[in-house]
């Protein structure tokens, strides 16, 4: 009987454990999404277990690249040549030395001789997050150099004063003046600046500054000149300028417009004359 009474007592006390679960767990509801739990209770709260998600950011590319950069600035240069030295047979000799060719002759106009360059693309791979930065690029650099002389350059030829042989260019002082004397140089030019970039402050554009070197190619030369005795005239030739050009370049600036300029430290001829350009002006990049 006791036994039987221990049983009885023991079913009991399971069963109300059960109803006790029972009432604890009625109203309650529970979701899962993915990794995520969510626990809904009767008073129509929720909480989440288990809600750490992983979420892979997307990796901010190091290359930019930015399509045809246009460069509008002012051509010159630095004249070292030594006109009462040996001049190579490059300059045209004259009957008397008042008449020789001298500095003054090679003088431009320094607002008419102008800098167009267009760089078909420029890339920039930053090194150290955005602000060192490795640049390069591909363009051509056309420069115009306006006389203020009535200069002429001829591929060879027989004028009376003519220099050296035939069959060599030189140049010489004409008979005629000119409305518009100018020499054209076009390089083909790819440009190697390692750039640095400030952090950008409340929002504002960062200062950047750019060194380095390019290397061009020259692939057209010709004087072109305009008078009432000639009309135009578009003389193309090979003037015995060097066909590449080394020069120490730079860029400065905020935002989308930069101040830009070159120097090549040799000179432009490959004899008689040693004359040195440089060009300045304003660029339109977004890099």
């Amino acid at each position: 009987m006791k036994r039987l009474t221990v049983i009885v007592a023991m079913a009991l006390l399971c069963m109300n454990a059960t109803a006790q679960d029972d009432k604890k767990s009625k109203g309650t509801d529970t979701i899962r999404i993915g990794s995520i739990l969510i626990i809904k209770d009767g008073k129509n709260k929720s909480k989440t277990t288990d809600s750490t998600v992983a979420v892979t950011p997307k990796k901010k590319s190091r290359l930019h690249t930015n399509w045809f950069i246009i460069d509008f600035g002012l051509s010159n240069y630095n004249d070292q040549t030594n006109y009462a030295g040996n001049t190579e047979n490059y300059l045209a000799p004259s009957p008397t030395p008042a008449t020789a060719l001298t500095a003054r002759d090679f003088k431009v106009r320094a607002g008419k001789s102008f800098n167009v360059n267009v760089w078909f693309f420029m890339q920039r791979l930053d090194l150290i997050k955005s602000n060192v930065s490795l640049k390069y690029g591909l363009g051509v650099e056309l420069n115009n150099y306006r006389y203020k002389s009535a200069l002429s350059y001829k591929e060879g030829g027989n004028l009376p004063y003519s220099p050296g042989s035939q069959n060599e260019p030189f140049v010489f002082r004409d008979s005629i003046a000119f409305s518009k004397n100018k020499l054209a140089a076009d390089y083909l030019t790819v440009p190697l600046m390692l750039s640095f970039a400030t952090n950008s402050v409340n929002g504002h554009k960062p200062l950047i500054l750019s060194v380095g070197v390019s290397g061009g190619y020259l692939y057209s030369q010709r004087n072109k000149q305009s008078s009432d005795e000639r009309g135009k005239d578009k003389n193309k030739g090979d003037y015995d300028m060097e066909r590449f050009k080394l020069s120490y370049i730079a860029e400065l600036g905020l935002g989308p417009v930069r101040l830009y300029g070159s120097y090549a430290p040799n000179s432009m001829y490959s004899r008689g004359l040693d004359i040195r350009p440089y060009n300045f002006g304003i660029r339109l990049t977004n890099l």
